[in-house]
C-alpha cells in the first residue's frame, strides 16, 4: 500500500516521516512520485479555511498520481488578532526567499502586531486539518486537531520551524523550538491529527 503526503515543505516532511514511522504503507511525497512543481499549485491554498485548502491539495495530487493522498493545512491562530495569521500563516508577511527567510519575516510581523501586548492577548493555538482522499472523485475524510499556548515576545530554542520558537506550549511548559522532536510530536497539532488518521486507517485500510 502507498500513501502520498501532499507537501513540499521540508519541515513538514521531517515531521510526517517521524509521525508515520512504522505505518503499514509506503510513504511518498510529490517529488518521490515524480510530480514536478507547477504554477497550478500556487492556487491550491487560496481558500478561507484550513479544510478547504487541505482538500484542494489532496484532490489535486490524487488526480496527478492516482495514489491515495493526504494533505494538511495548518497554521497559527492568535485569538486577539482575530485568528490571524490563520490560513495565511506561511504567507503572512508576503516574503520571498529561503524557508528560513520567510519564517523570519512572518515572525517579525507577529512581533510587531503583538508589540507590548500582555499575556492575555498572546493566547494562541496551532491548528492542523488533514484531508484524506483515497481515490479520484472519492469522498474526502477530514481530521482536525489543535495545540494551545502563548506567543512569547522573544524566541526560545532553535528546533522546529515557522513560529515554533515563539509558541510556548501549554502542555509542555516550553516552546516548540525548545522541545525535542518526540515531545513536540506527542502534543502538537500535527501529531494529534496524524494519530487520528492512523486510527481511521486501522478501521478502514487504504
Amino acid at each position: 500500500m502507498n500513501l502520498l503526503v501532499a507537501t513540499r515543505s521540508e519541515g513538514k516532511q521531517r515531521e510526517v516521516r517521524r509521525l508515520l514511522a512504522g505505518a503499514p504503507f509506503d510513504l511518498f511525497f510529490p517529488d518521490d512520485a515524480g510530480v514536478v512543481q507547477s504554477p497550478a499549485e500556487d492556487g491550491l491554498e487560496l481558500h478561507d479555511s484550513f479544510e478547504a485548502n487541505a482538500r484542494a491539495k489532496a484532490e489535486y495530487f490524487c488526480r496527478k498520481t492516482g495514489l491515495p493522498t493526504v494533505a494538511d493545512d495548518s497554521g497559527l491562530e492568535v485569538f486577539s488578532l482575530g485568528g490571524d495569521p490563520g490560513v495565511r500563516s506561511k504567507r503572512w508577511a508576503q516574503a520571498t526567499g529561503t524557508p528560513a527567510e520567510v519564517d523570519a519575516a512572518n515572525n517579525a510581523m507577529l512581533l510587531r502586531r503583538l508589540g507590548g501586548a500582555p499575556d492575555a492577548r498572546r493566547r494562541a493555538r496551532y491548528r492542523c486539518v488533514l484531508v484524506l482522499v483515497r481515490k479520484g472523485g472519492g469522498i474526502p475524510q477530514a481530521f482536525d486537531a489543535a495545540a494551545s499556548g502563548v506567543m512569547l515576545p522573544e524566541p526560545r530554542g532553535s528546533n522546529g520551524f515557522g513560529y515554533d520558537p515563539y509558541f510556548l506550549s501549554d502542555d509542555l511548559g516550553r516552546t516548540f523550538g525548545e522541545a525535542s522532536d518526540h515531545d513536540k510530536d506527542t502534543v502538537s497539532h500535527r501529531g494529534k491529527a496524524f494519530r487520528a488518521l492512523l486510527e481511521a486507517l486501522t478501521v478502514r485500510p487504504l
